[in-house]
């Protein structure tokens, strides 16, 4: 009698050969690149209008995520089904674009019409499939063939291996372009500007209070000024010029701090004359790091001239989901 224990290793093995079976496709696909690599990249980045990927199955649902991620890293990148393209989808595809057409087989009908669309034009296509003579690949301008190996199911039949080593090659194409560009993390930010990823990439400048809503005062105002502002404003700290530049800040700590005779001095009396100050070019989970380990909740927000632009909480941080 089979038990739980005996079902639970059975599945185990199960799981365990197959992610053998793709990591050790994937591993003599990176040994065996195809030749025509880098002349695809080069085809890319030469492109005055997008990336067009194609394909249909399963082959269809891996070039709408390699048209996805190329399109995040900073290649414009669109999915155009080949069925619906044969029925007017086709006007998508400009003369300036790039066309990366799926196939395993190489052999699918419905690519046809989008074959015959990138030649009439002579728009340059790309051919990913794991059949090096088949139709589509003798047609292709630039052959990104993969290597013909097992797929990884019990049966041999169901797209795995070959899935996978489509996907990976998207993610090789979409990385050595990001490469050849020098795509920066700021870059990234750009194309995700929501959800935790968008807030991680955000900078100081975008968060901050600004304007009206910094406390500022000259340096020499008195105490009933510098508790008015530090009060209305809400931040419990007061900025303090001089000649328009930072000359100081007064925080709560100061006020406690020199209780003795305090609203008998002026601001700069009891101001801190080396504040904590950042950049407004800062990204966000820098300033909440400096936050946390100073255990202070604002920040002052300064220019490269040290005038005052910006107050930031660690409430503002929060909101924009930084932490």
């Amino acid at each position: 009698m089979t038990t739980t224990a005996d079902q639970d290793t059975a599945i185990a093995k199960s799981a365990a050969r197959v992610l053998d079976v793709e990591a050790d496709a994937l591993s003599y696909m990176a040994k065996n690149l195809a030749p025509d690599f880098s002349a695809a990249v080069r085809a890319i980045l030469a492109c005055k209008g997008r990336v067009i990927i194609s394909g249909i199955g399963k082959s269809g649902h891996i070039g709408r995520k390699i048209a996805a991620t190329l399109a995040s890293t900073g290649t414009p990148s669109y999915f155009v089904h080949c069925a619906e393209a044969s029925h007017g989808d086709l006007g998508m595809v400009g003369r300036d674009d790039v066309c990366v057409l799926i196939s395993n087989s190489g052999e699918t009908a419905e690519l046809r019409d989008m074959v015959y669309h990138t030649q009439r034009f002579s728009i340059p296509m790309i051919g990913i499939s794991s059949n090096a003579g088949s139709t589509l690949m003798q047609a292709a301008d630039y052959k990104l063939t993969l290597p013909k190996l097992p797929e990884a199911c019990s049966i041999g039949m169901a797209p795995t291996t070959s899935t996978t080593l489509t996907l990976a090659m998207g993610d090789a194409l979409a990385v050595a372009l990001m490469e050849q560009r020098s795509f920066a993390p700021e870059d990234f930010g750009i194309y995700h500007p929501g959800g935790k990823l968008g807030a991680q990439m955000r900078t100081v400048s975008e968060l901050m209070h600004k304007g009206d809503d910094i406390p500022v005062l000259e340096e020499d105002a008195s105490m009933n000024d510098v508790l008015m502002a530090m009060t209305s404003k809400g931040f419990g700290i007061a900025v303090l010029i001089k000649e328009g530049v930072l000359s100081g800040v007064i925080t709560d700590g100061d006020l406690r701090r020199n209780m003795d005779g305090l609203m008998e001095r002026n601001a700069a009396q009891i101001a801190n004359r080396t504040p904590l100050v950042v950049a407004p070019d800062m990204l966000a989970p820098e300033a909440l790091a400096i936050l946390n380990e100073r255990k202070v909740n604002v920040l002052l927000v300064a220019g490269d001239d040290n005038v005052p632009v910006g107050v930031l909480h660690i409430h503002d941080l929060l909101r924009a989901g930084v932490a």
